[in-house]
């Protein structure tokens, strides 16, 4: 039998990313044991993604029964599966209408092409211009990465899309100064995860929908890292009390089945006619049968404020942290998307905490270089918690 190693990785894959030195193999709750049966706390949740730990017995019946039923079946015909989580969403949400993609920015591209459709529907071709955020983060097509405020993702393949503006987040004046009548849409998330672990300020959010309001743009709220219970809300926007006009899912949405959503209402739906967008696998019955019972299990209110209660203990734990060893100026964030920011002796080092952390047997993130990010199961143990602030402090004892 073959034994496949970190140095194979080097040999076969493209080299556009840098994964650790173990390789995990199994995964159960919040633990994880690697190719040399080293056991591992989740701290990273496959980032923000296995929303319910790592093969959770009841999606796992769920996964067998549908994969002994139908994969798929193209989008010529629905399935029952397919329709049951577009229900669950929205009863759920302030959604009337779902379109299912694979990935995160798959629902952004699909957002945006959306806003896009509607204002020529309903304004003509000059209401184009898209308003961003600098440092934002919306997916690697060409048009989300455009759409995303960090160049470094963004240059070096050729000419961009155009009509697209990048602001100062949290600051709305910088929005007044360019919003006009030929704005079809500001795409924002609730809060900035890849720069950084950065919430909205709830005023700066309510403004933005006030000037979508005032302009006739279409406010998208990019939640695909936020949502699915990662605030401690079914979706942030409704802990901002900020409804927007699209919003997008993905992440968590399947635990870890590749799926996306893209939510909206009647009105706005209607410009996406037959044929005018599409997906080979978007909504297959596979994904979808995961991903109800994924929601299901998440919007229960007893669930939510559960994640609430951990985030608690979670961020009181780092706190205790920092008193003994004065690393972070700043630890933020809602829910289980928590973000501990290093102090400038640190600044630029947290690729060298997560190893650290991983040699120790915590697995925890970065969000740029001076944020070390935390984004466990949900549902994770206490006992999980202190065992790996506990091991996280080990690591953190080397620096």
């Amino acid at each position: 039998m073959t034994t496949y190693t970190r140095k194979t990785f080097d040999e076969v894959m493209i080299q556009n990313y840098v994964p650790a030195d173990f390789i995990p193999v199994k995964g159960k709750g919040s633990r994880v044991w690697d190719q040399q049966g080293r056991e591992y706390i989740d701290f990273s949740g496959g980032i923000a993604v296995n929303a319910l730990g790592h093969c959770p017995e009841d999606i796992v019946a769920v996964l067998r029964r549908q994969g002994e039923t139908l994969w798929h079946s193209s989008n010529w015909f629905t399935s029952e599966p397919t329709l049951a989580l577009a229900s669950e969403l929205v009863a759920h949400t302030f959604a009337e209408r779902v379109m299912f993609a694979n990935s995160g920015a798959e629902a952004n591209e699909a957002a945006l092409k959306l806003a896009r459709r509607y204002a020529v529907d309903h304004f003509g071709y000059q209401k184009s211009k898209v308003i961003s955020f600098k440092q934002s983060f919306h997916g690697r097509t060409l048009f989300t990465v455009s759409v995303g405020g960090q160049p470094k993702y963004s240059d070096g393949f050729g000419p961009k899309p155009g009509d697209i503006l990048h602001v100062e987040f949290n600051n709305l004046d910088t929005v007044k100064a360019v919003i006009d009548d030929h704005t079809c849409a500001v795409i924002v998330e609730p809060i900035q995860g890849e720069s950084g672990v950065i919430p909205a300020e709830p005023e700066f959010l309510q403004g933005l929908r006030e000037l979508c309001d005032q302009y006739s743009a279409l406010l998208i709220f990019d939640e695909v890292q936020t949502g699915v219970g990662r605030t401690g809300y079914l979706y942030a926007y409704q802990h901002y009390g900020v409804t927007p006009d699209i919003l997008t899912s993905a992440k968590a949405l399947a635990n870890g089945f590749p799926i996306s959503a893209m939510l909206t209402t009647d009105k706005i739906a209607a410009s996406f006619k037959p044929g005018v967008h599409g997906t080979t696998f978007g909504g297959n019955p596979l994904a979808c049968a995961v991903g109800a019972k994924v929601v299901e299990t998440i919007a229960r209110p007893e669930f939510l404020q559960g994640v609430q209660q951990r985030s608690v203990l979670f961020k009181q734990a780092l706190r205790e942290l920092n008193g003994q060893f004065g690393l972070f100026c700043d630890i933020r964030g809602e829910g289980l998307l928590i973000g501990a920011e290093l102090i400038e002796k640190y600044r630029g080092q947290a690729s060298h905490f997560v190893k650290a952390a991983a040699a120790q047997g915590v697995m925890i993130l970065q969000a740029g270089p001076n944020v070390l990010r935390f984004t466990p199961a949900l549902n994770i143990s206490e006992q999980d918690i202190r065992c790996g602030i506990e091991r996280l402090a080990l690591a953190l004892a080397e620096f």
